[in-house]
């Protein structure tokens, strides 16, 4: 979808007004953000390592293995979006603290930190939705614009949407490597590594090895030996459920905050000599938000506030929803579209989405 870009004396005054939310909030930035943080690390330390204590009790009832499997998925979803997403962005470096460091710090979950930080934080936030340049939109496996062209292969991309979201931690994980034809494919010429690609496929198989080894060896292993091996595989089962319920999750919040209605997409002409104005501007049409609790924007990462989080992605997620009435008070002064709404319904337009764009377009069919 597109839609005619405001005049440069609207960008210039939209630009001015964004620019100073952004500065009102950052100088705000500190002791608080700090607490909060913090407090959300010693409640996700604590579901971790309930949910694989109350897995142990599996031993006297199945039941129990369930309730450890759900408390570790919520653990790891905590993990993934309000921690890990929003410190590895940066939001926490001015606590100095190395636990907390964007550049070193590394999730639970199987895609290596330093992929991630170039994938995700260069590529896609740099250039959101522009068709070429944005390997998110899609991720190189799904057909969600009239922008790409149909192949026989997107037919059936449905099912191939309801593989990733259910190894989305995999997909996530192989993201980097299939866009640099690692394994499969012909290399692109036109792209350059900050690393060898030796060193890419390294480092792609240490991280899948650690955490292999800890969910699925390890842990099972342990409870294996001491309480029998029937033990080891209900613990291993109910890891694997944890990890599938994160990735359920975290596929749905990233797909609803990218792929429903009224999404937009760019081509690389368009974004050539963008202004500051334009780019903020870019951020709000290619993204989308979720109303809902306090306890949704939690789980979500505050990726609920998607926009604001586009606009402003070394700002402390804990900022999202003061910041994102403001946003949506100068669109309104500027008439500018903000697309926002209940998490369910958002979902729906993401499978239409996904649905609509398996089918060729009926000029390329007829």
């Amino acid at each position: 979808m597109t839609t005619k870009l405001p005049n440069a004396e609207t960008l210039t005054e939209f630009q001015q007004d964004i620019d100073q939310i952004r500065d009102e909030t950052m100088a705000k930035v500190g002791q608080e953000d700090a607490d909060y943080i913090r407090k959300v690390v010693r409640a996700q330390r604590l579901l971790d390592l309930g949910g694989r204590i109350v897995m142990v009790a599996g031993f006297y009832h199945w039941i129990w293995f369930i309730v450890g499997a759900v408390m570790l998925g919520i653990a790891k979803i905590i993990n993934n979006m309000e921690i890990g997403h929003n410190i590895i962005h940066g939001q926490y470096d001015f606590m100095n603290d190395p636990h907390l460091n964007g550049r070193s710090f590394e999730w639970d979950n199987a895609c290596d930190g330093q992929s991630w930080r170039r994938t995700h934080n260069f590529d896609h936030h740099t250039y959101t939705n522009v068709i070429g340049k944005d390997r998110d939109f899609g991720y190189e496996l799904l057909r969600l614009s009239d922008d790409i062209p149909w192949k026989k292969r997107f037919k059936n991309q449905f099912l191939a949407y309801i593989g990733l979201t259910l190894f989305f931690q995999w997909g996530v994980a192989y993201h980097e490597l299939i866009g640099e034809r690692i394994f499969f494919g012909k290399k692109k010429s036109d792209r350059h590594l900050p690393i060898s690609r030796q060193q890419l496929t390294t480092d792609f198989f240490a991280k899948i090895g650690k955490v292999t080894f800890r969910d699925y060896i390890f842990f099972p292993g342990i409870v294996g030996i001491f309480l029998g091996w029937p033990m080891f595989t209900g613990i291993l089962l109910a890891n694997i459920g944890a990890n599938v319920i994160r990735n359920i999750w975290t596929s749905m919040v990233i797909f609803c905050g990218h792929f429903t209605d009224n999404i937009h997409t760019f081509s690389e002409e368009e974004c050539k000599n963008e202004t500051r104005g334009q780019w903020y501007y870019r951020q709000i049409l290619g993204s989308s938000n979720l109303e809902g609790s306090k306890l949704l924007h939690i789980m979500t990462g505050h990726l609920s506030r998607h926009v604001e989080h586009h606009m402003f992605p070394d700002m402390p997620s804990y900022r999202y929803n003061e910041v994102a009435k403001k946003v949506q008070a100068v669109c309104r002064k500027h008439n500018i579209p903000y697309n926002t709404g209940n998490m369910l319904e958002k979902y729906i337009t993401v499978i239409q989405r996904v649905m609509t764009y398996s089918k060729p377009p009926r000029t390329q069919s007829a």
